[in-house]
């Protein structure tokens, strides 16, 4: 699923056509059938921003759109009027440019969602008092990495960046809540927002463990582990000597116990 830095990244891409009257089609047809394109089409792009895992497009007129790419959508800019091949949920065309949805089922014509997420990992500073203070006010049973991965506490970070911070800051996934200090709670968000910053300025994700299950942990160089988290099943990763903590696999604790 594209993470925060992806969404980030995808603002910038559409900034050259803020400022335009922008014309708006949805070729595809659960797209079309939102009556989205219709209510757009022929007003001023005025704004482009990320929220987490959203993109948030304001209209003239007072219209928000908000995009939410799930597993497989992406947003792609490209000169006018090239041709493509297959049906894209939504294209917005500029004077010169246009920008190209493809997948990314959610299209909504309001933020309400957006108003639900937490504060921003990727906020320009990063308010990490606000999401240690969310953190405390969730389960504190609750394992952290499933908790990072609530959008209701942090907005932005996925699974990936999960992973990656975690290890950074030597935190299990599997520490309760309730487990962890403030300090080492914000090691974790600062490593999370550092490492998703760096993403976003040059385009490249540095992943250390994500998706490196039983190769030697770059730092230990012990094999990495990987197990089902939360109600989601996500996939964890993490290191048992450089991350110490309960062990899933060991029968010490076990998801949603």
């Amino acid at each position: 699923m594209p993470e925060g830095d992806s969404l980030h990244r995808a603002a910038r891409r559409l900034q050259p056509l803020v400022g335009e009257v922008v014309e708006v089609e949805a070729p595809h047809p659960r797209a079309a059938a939102t009556g989205v394109a219709d209510q757009l089409d022929g007003r001023r792009l005025e704004s482009v921003e990320a929220v987490g895992k959203n993109l948030v497009l304001r209209f003239e007129g007072g219209l928000v759109l908000r995009s939410h790419l799930r597993m497989t959508g992406r947003w792609t800019i490209r000169d006018r009027g090239r041709g493509w091949r297959g049906r894209p949920w939504l294209i917005l065309r500029g004077g010169t440019r246009e920008a190209v949805l493809w997948g990314g089922p959610v299209l909504e014509l309001n933020a309400r969602a957006v108003r639900r997420v937490g504060p921003d990992i990727l906020a320009e500073p990063p308010d990490f008092d606000a999401m240690i203070a969310g953190l405390r006010r969730a389960d504190q049973r609750r394992a952290v990495g499933d908790a990072l991965l609530d959008q209701r506490l942090v907005a932005g970070i996925g699974n990936l960046w999960k992973a990656e911070a975690l290890w950074e800051a030597r935190v299990s996934p599997w520490r309760p809540l309730g487990d962890l200090s403030d300090r080492e709670l914000r090691e974790v968000l600062a490593a999370a927002a550092r490492l998703m910053r760096a993403a976003v300025e040059t385009g490249r994700e540095r992943r250390s463990i994500y998706r490196a299950a039983g190769r030697p942990c770059p730092r230990c160089r012990m094999p990495v582990d990987s197990w089902g988290q939360g109600d989601d099943n996500r996939t964890a990763y993490w290191c048992s000597t450089c991350q110490p903590g309960p062990n899933p696999k060991r029968g010490l604790h076990r998801p949603g116990a």
